[in-house]
This record gives structure tokens, C-alpha cells and sequence, in this order.
């Protein structure tokens, strides 16, 4: 296997026995497969178009692919290989009606579609043939641009694949994901043109993110500032983690009067922030954080465990009787909720002890995105124009369970007292129980949301920018971020289309970056990776 498309990649260079997150060598390949698959699926969608020949299914089919091979998803052979089965069978119908209008039904260079073999070791040496490690250009700076492309994919399928499930949909994107896999096909374009279809999967996840923000906040109202309990109540209990509201609703609306408490946990935690989902009275509070002390967090719930998008690293172990996943995560031996039925989830929690007392623990704020935040943008401004706001901070990105993400809780420390920092994912969990106080009734942090919440945090920007009549490069704001999977590069992407300067990234830098790359990157946006809190601090604000 060959696999580096996340931070905490072997060494940082890429796994290759196996990966850090515990993916096995026959799911890196079934991975890869699925991922060539579907650049075929996509060569032939473009064909298609000439034709009239477009389709919902195959559309929202190609986004759940792609979603699939993201980092901690789906590690079960069983659900990749039928997956590859649906993919395949899609692009075969696709030929067949090509071939009916006499279009073309051969790949670049003549190959033929790629036959899915009938056994798992068949498909594992079919994967092996288009790893990473062979679709690939002469040069390593291009083959550094496509693969950044197809990672950016990745995470702007997996925010598109949340927002059709609620209705909201734009072809452009689907369309985006056909073109730029089939480039991967043809492999036929130079430097200039990869850097710039890799910006401009930066602007198409701006499109997907603001599609998803649209479905989250159409369907469950502008998130309000809310306070979350951190403790616990006496009863059976559920725990909800990833990032899919949806599939939140559905646990509230199926545990409703069964005396179970839902708890979030991950990123589920901005969720107590939406009027339609808080309105439920057993919808109670958060429990733990996110990666750094994750396992023994889910061993110790006594309850059941409802995961809805990528959550977790590493093999779930002995209490993976008490977890259940949904959509694309799958994990061998862990129950997957089928159509939306969370019976057996319930079941479970309801058998097991829950919680036996109340434990009353500290509360946080969240629920600062846009709408809140430019409710009171003349007190920020008019805090701003005064001196007694000189900074804002966007503290965001992902957690991560290697060593180096303390330098994220030990900045938001030393972060002066006259300065405010918002964050939003996960990797807020180094810090978001900080009492930092506030700056005239501004609360000194802000909890924009979730990942996909960027796109809230940028028209904050640009709304401040406007206010204060400068471009968003010119406000006293930095942004320092951590990564970790295919979402960050798709938000990272978003940030460098939209033109923004002087970001901070670490822990690491990505391994699909070349040198050769990151000097553009450097020379073109001032991106430089993250050095000690001190040091970058002094650097800021002088």
C-alpha cells in the first residue's frame, strides 16, 4: 500500500505496511480502486453531456464514492467491493448509452473500462495497479498538483454528499469532481494548468460548503448562541459523533418520550447551536472531546455510540458491540444503520446501564456563526475602532492523536487579553473549554461551528473587511490551522482561491506537497508552518 493524504501519514513521507489510522494494505487498495473507478465513471460523464445524458443518482453515486476513501471512513472490504460493483455497473450504463449515439466508449489511449474482478484478492491486485504510486506524471511537481486535486475532491464530495441529502444540490460541482478526475485519466496537463484546476477546487468547495450551510441552516434555522452542559443526566444514553445533522434529527425524533439522553460528541457539538434540533428536551449536552482521548471515551460511555462520518482512528476494539455507523462509515464488526432505522442503536442503549447519577460538570458557548456574530458587528467594530479589541485569531482545522497539536491549546493560553479567537471543527477540542473571559460582553472565544462552518467564518471576514472598508488581508486577523484529513485540504484549497495571506499551518505540512510547490505557495500566499506559540505570537502582533 502507499497512502499520504494525512497529517499523521508514517514518518510524513506516506504508509506503506500500514496506515496510522489502522487501514489495512486490501482497504488502501480497494481505495484506490474505487477512487480510478470513478475518474472512469467521470471520463464518461463528461462524454455523456454531448449527449443530454446527465442523472441525480450517479451524481450523488460518484460524491459517495469519493467520500468513502476519506481518511477513518470506511475500512470494511465487504462495503468497498459492492460499492466498486454500483460504480462500475453506473459507468457501463453510461457506455451503453454513449455507444447508442455513436459517441466514444474507449478511455484515453484506448484502454478499455477497468472490469471489476470477482474476488476481494482480484480487486486488491486491481488496486494495487492504480495506487498513488503508479497514477502518477514524469513530474513530481504535477503528479504534487494532481494529487492535491484529488484529495481536495475528496473533501468537497463529502460536503456535497451532506448537503444533497437535505436538497440542496449545483451541478457545477458534480460537474468539477467529472472534469478534473478525467484530467487524471488523460494526464496530459502541465504545471500551470493543475495549479490551476487545484484553485479552483479551492472555489467549488466554497460552492459545496455554502450548499451545506444553505441545507443546515434552511432545514434547522441560523444557529443562536447556546449554552452546553458538559456533564451528565441520570438515565440511558446515546452518543451521537461526526458531523451529519441529519442523522441527528432522526436519533432525536426516534428516542423522543423513550428516556434516553442524546449527548453529542466531535464535532456534533455546535448542533445544541441549531433552534430545530435544541427545541428536543432530552437533546442534553457533550460528552469528551475529540481524538486525544477518544477510545477510552467510548469505552467508558454507558451507552451506545452513533458515528456519522469519519471520528475515529484506529480499530474501535472490545466495546465495538456498543457502536453503530451510518452512511459511508463502516468499520468490520460494528452494526451499520440501515435507511435511517436506528432500532438497534436504541436498543443497545436502552439494554446497557447509562448514566447512574447526575454529574454536574462546566458548560460551553457555541453557536457564534455569521448570523450571530454580525448581529453585534457594530459592538466589534465600534471595540475595534476604540483599542480594546487588537486582534482576531481564527484558531480552526482538525484534531489529531500525534504528538504536536498542544501548540494549539498552549496559543489560545497565551493569546493577550485584548484579543478575541474564533474557531470552529474539531480541533477546537485543545481548548474550548478555556474560560478566556470577555472583551465588553464579545466573548473572547467564539465557536463558529464545524468544518464545513468555514464558509461561515469567511463571510464574517469579508462582511468585517467591508465594514472597515480594507481587503480581508488587511484586518487584524490571522489564521492559524491545524490538518488532518481531505476536508482541511478542500478548506485550505477555499482559502488560497480566495486570495487570503500569511496562514499558519501545521502540525505538519502535507507530504504531497513538494518542495518545488510550497515554495509557490510561500512566495505566492506567505503560507508558513507553525513554529512555538511564543515565537509566532511576537511575530503577529509585533
Amino acid at each position: 500500500m502507499f497512502c499520504y493524504q494525512c497529517e499523521q501519514t508514517a514518518k510524513g513521507e506516506g504508509c506503506t505496511n500500514i496506515g496510522v489510522c489502522g487501514k489495512q494494505p486490501d482497504v488502501a487498495a480497494l481505495q484506490d480502486l474505487l477512487v480510478y473507478v470513478t475518474a472512469e465513471l467521470s471520463f464518461f460523464a463528461k462524454e455523456a453531456v454531448k449527449y443530454g445524458f446527465t442523472g441525480k443518482e450517479m451524481n450523488i453515486l460518484a460524491a459517495e464514492a469519493l467520500f468513502h476513501t476519506l481518511t477513518n471512513v470506511d475500512f470494511d472490504p465487504e462495503r468497498l467491493k459492492i460499492l466498486i460493483g454500483r460504480v462500475a455497473a453506473e459507468r457501463d450504463s453510461l457506455i451503453g448509452k454513449i455507444a447508442s449515439k455513436g459517441g466514444n466508449t474507449s478511455l484515453p489511449g484506448g484502454k478499455a473500462p477497468t472490469k471489476p474482478d470477482a474476488t476481494t484478492a482480484g480487486l486488491v491486485k486491481q488496486g494495487e495497479a492504480v495506487s498513488f504510486q503508479v497514477v502518477k506524471n514524469e513530474d513530481p511537481d504535477i503528479t504534487s498538483l494532481m494529487h492535491t486535486a484529488i484529495f481536495g475532491l475528496r473533501g468537497v464530495a463529502s460536503y456535497a454528499y451532506h448537503a444533497a441529502l437535505l436538497g440542496k444540490e449545483d451541478e457545477a460541482v458534480y460537474t468539477f469532481i467529472y472534469e478534473t478526475l478525467s484530467e487524471v485519466l488523460e494526464n496530459r496537463l502541465g504545471l500551470n494548468d493543475w495549479l490551476g484546476l487545484v484553485l479552483k477546487c479551492g472555489e467549488i468547495n466554497l460552492k459545496a460548503m455554502e450548499l451545506l450551510d444553505a441545507a443546515n441552516t434552511g432545514t434547522y434555522g441560523h444557529p443562536v448562541p447556546t449554552k452546553v452542559p458538559l456533564g451528565a443526566k441520570k438515565g440511558k444514553a446515546i452518543l451521537v459523533s461526526g458531523h451529519d445533522l441529519k442523522d441527528l434529527e432522526e436519533i432525536l425524533k426516534q428516542t423522543e418520550g423513550k428516556g434516553i439522553y442524546v449527548y453529542t460528541h466531535g464535532e456534533m457539538l455546535p448542533c445544541h447551536g441549531y433552534p430545530n434540533l435544541k427545541k428536543y428536551a432530552h437533546f442534553y449536552g457533550h460528552y469528551g472531546t475529540a481524538w486525544q482521548n477518544q477510545h477510552k471515551e467510548f469505552a467508558d460511555f454507558p451507552g451506545s455510540i452513533v458515528m456519522t462520518t469519519n471520528c475515529i482512528q484506529k480499530p474501535l476494539g472490545s466495546y465495538s458491540a456498543n457502536i453503530f455507523t451510518t452512511g459511508p462509515v463502516a468499520w468490520p464488526g460494528v452494526t451499520h444503520v440501515a435507511n435511517g432505522d436506528f432500532a438497534p442503536a436504541i436498543d443497545r442503549a436502552l439494554a446497557l446501564p447509562g448514566f447512574s447519577a447526575d454529574s454536574n460538570g462546566q458548560s460551553v458557548m457555541v453557536g457564534f456563526a455569521r448570523n450571530a456574530i454580525m448581529s453585534v458587528a457594530d459592538k466589534v467594530i465600534e471595540a475595534v475602532k476604540a483599542g480594546k479589541i487588537r486582534h482576531f485569531f481564527l484558531v480552526a482545522g482538525c484534531d489529531g492523536a500525534k504528538p504536536g497539536r498542544n501548540y494549539y491549546t498552549e496559543f489560545v493560553e497565551k493569546v493577550p487579553a485584548d484579543c478575541v479567537v474564533l474557531t470552529l471543527a474539531c480541533g477546537k477540542f485543545r481548548f474550548f473549554d478555556k474560560q478566556l473571559g470577555d472583551i465588553g460582553g464579545i466573548p473572547r472565544l467564539l465557536d463558529v461551528g464545524q468544518c464545513n462552518d468555514a464558509y461561515s467564518a469567511i463571510q464574517i471576514a469579508v462582511a468585517l473587511a467591508k465594514a472597515f472598508n480594507v481587503g480581508v488581508n488587511e484586518l487584524p486577523l490571522s489564521l492559524v490551522l491545524s490538518w488532518y484529513e481531505q476536508k482541511a485540504v478542500a478548506i485550505l484549497l477555499t482559502l488560497l482561491y480566495l486570495g487570503i495571506k500569511n496562514m499558519r499551518l501545521g502540525p505538519t505540512l502535507p507530504a504531497f506537497i513538494t518542495p518545488n510547490i510550497l515554495n509557490v505557495l510561500v512566495e505566492k500566499y506567505n503560507i508558513k508552518p507553525i513554529t512555538t506559540p511564543d515565537a509566532d505570537l511576537k511575530e503577529i502582533l509585533g
